[in-house]
């Protein structure tokens, strides 16, 4: 008989020996449940196949056999296979204590320091498995196990588990593994090795320590775009975290932060300390960005540029390189998935209300717009035949002008446009004026610059005014989020209509200074609240 959920705990023997009582959690492919081992008197776990997943049998004797061959303190152990309905199942130790995700779903996260001794525990499971060439290539919350007495951290279901150079989809054309937790080069379609693992560790340590993946978005769409394109902030909730999960969150796995490395700075987070830093600061040179056509910009206003080797060198040619591989192979991905369609539409998404030109201002549009000049049915913007750009009637309640093919994402509290290229990206945040007004957020924001933004630097913040309304205007420079990303420079305009704050920005590659001081004066130029 299938197994439906009716079954009365410990009603039903297995294997001869193994008695099976609660349910202690179910995935997509099976059930797993305590169980009594009456031979040996002691607590196990089994994990059943549910007969409606569709997993292939074979899977759980290789998964058997995958942990079989990792033996580590932190990777869950099997201790037998036997036959449940017709199928094996998997006996294994049974962890007393909920997983990760489970502690995140009650609302308790783990200080950084914890994080940190977690990190630990599962680097050392992983590199026990990747010096077997075992890939998990399914590390998240709900895989991971903490042990209620004595906090160990045991890594579990290797169920998708290969060797370097398998494929990510399965043999139904389902793509394997959990998409927020899924390093880029995978989500392309590309080769993984151990470091498609360390990736997903850094997504784990950021859940661990915010309640949530950086990635965790709205749709499967949007947590594609997310992963291959948009900043990785990490929260300032991390603190001395901060600096290795930036280096396990890069996109390109040859600069990617390796395992060595690693555990070097989560022991000395685990310890109190202050993280060494991941590699030796190399000399910098100057450079003088150049525009796109080629022509230096104006050094009185962008100054010499430091660049880190890494950055400029062949590692970081090849990451901006990929970008557009990266989108087309991970539409693909998810088309096995039955997700293309959906992904397709966001190529060239329009919001609900868009509109070929701007809407007359109305409500809220009032106060961020003259009474006395009506809203033109086009903004005329310089510039735009250089840089092709698009209309949007965004749900947020606002309508502006995003470069052509923009792609919309969003991270609760902001809402960002991002080029197809994954370049160029706008911003908008609308929220109740704060104390201080435009100008003390962005004093605020100057003075948490060189924190919030590695590499800060050529800052300049000053009070102005917007459509006759008090405002405050930042811009600076900086060095992106990853090397391969590169160093960046942003505008920021935030103004004050009523009582509703208006902050928009762009940020853009130095390289393309020209192209984002177009985009930004047309972007806050085009801006219209429309109250939705």
């Amino acid at each position: 008989m299938a197994y439906d959920g009716s079954e009365r705990a410990g009603a039903e023997l297995i294997g001869g020996r193994y008695r099976l009582g609660e349910r202690l959690g179910q995935g997509g492919m099976g059930v797993v449940r305590r169980a009594t081992d009456e031979l040996l008197g002691r607590q196990v776990a089994v994990k059943t196949l549910a007969l409606d997943s569709g997993a292939d049998p074979a899977d759980a004797l290789r998964e058997a056999r995958v942990v079989a061959q990792v033996r580590h303190p932190h990777v869950i152990v099997v201790h037998d296979v036997v036959e449940h309905e017709g199928r094996p199942a998997l006996v294994m130790e049974l962890v007393e204590g909920g997983s990760l995700a489970d502690r995140l779903a009650e609302g308790r996260v783990l200080s950084p320091r914890e994080t940190a001794r977690l990190g630990l525990d599962l680097l050392d499971a992983l590199t026990a498995a990747h010096a077997r060439d075992v890939l998990h290539r399914d590390v998240k919350p709900a895989n991971v196990l903490l042990e209620k007495d004595g906090g160990r951290a045991v890594l579990t279901d290797f169920g998708i588990a290969s060797l370097p150079g398998a494929t990510t989809l399965s043999r139904t054309g389902v793509f394997i593994g959990t998409p927020e937790y899924t390093a880029p080069e995978r989500m392309r379609g590309g080769d993984a090795g151990p470091a498609s693992d360390l990736w997903s560790l850094g997504a784990v340590l950021c859940a661990a320590a915010t309640g949530t993946s950086p990635f965790r978005r709205d749709s499967i769409g949007a947590v594609l775009h997310a992963i291959v394109y948009e900043e990785v902030r990490p929260s300032a909730a991390m603190g001395p975290l901060v600096p290795v999960v930036r280096g396990l969150l890069e996109r390109d796995p040859e600069l990617r932060l390796g395992a060595a490395e690693a555990r070097r700075m989560l022991a000395a987070c685990a310890a109190g300390e202050a993280p060494p830093p991941a590699v030796p600061t190399p000399t910098v040179r100057d450079v003088v960005p150049r525009t796109p056509a080629g022509t230096p910009p104006d050094p009185a206003t962008e100054g010499p540029v430091t660049a880190h080797p890494a950055t400029a060198g062949p590692g970081a040619r090849r990451g901006r390189a990929r970008a557009l591989p990266f989108v087309t192979a991970a539409v693909a991905v998810c088309a096995a998935a039955a997700t293309v369609a959906a992904l397709l539409a966001m190529q060239d998404e329009r919001p609900a209300g868009t509109t070929a030109g701007p809407p007359a201002p109305t409500g809220a549009a009032a106060a961020s717009a003259p009474a006395s000049t009506p809203a033109p049915a086009r903004t005329a913007v310089s510039g735009t035949d250089r840089f092709p750009s698009r209309r949007v009637t965004d749900e947020r309640g606002f309508s502006l002008l995003v470069p052509a093919g923009a792609i919309r994402s969003t991270d609760g509290e902001r809402v960002f446009y991002t080029s197809p290229d994954g370049a160029v990206r706008v911003g908008v945040r609308i929220r109740p004026v704060p104390p201080g007004g435009a100008i003390g957020v962005m004093r605020a924001s100057d003075e948490d610059g060189p924190r919030s933004n590695p590499g800060y630097r050529g800052a300049t913040v000053e009070e102005t005014t917007h459509r006759g309304l008090p405002a405050a205007r930042w811009e600076f420079t900086w060095d992106g989020f990853t090397r391969a990303e590169g160093a960046r420079h942003t505008l920021d305009l935030a103004w004050e209509a009523g009582e509703t704050l208006y902050d928009v920005w762009v940020s853009a590659p130095v390289g393309r200074v020209e192209e984002a001081r177009s985009r930004f004066a047309a972007t806050v130029e085009s801006f219209r609240a429309t109250g939705g």
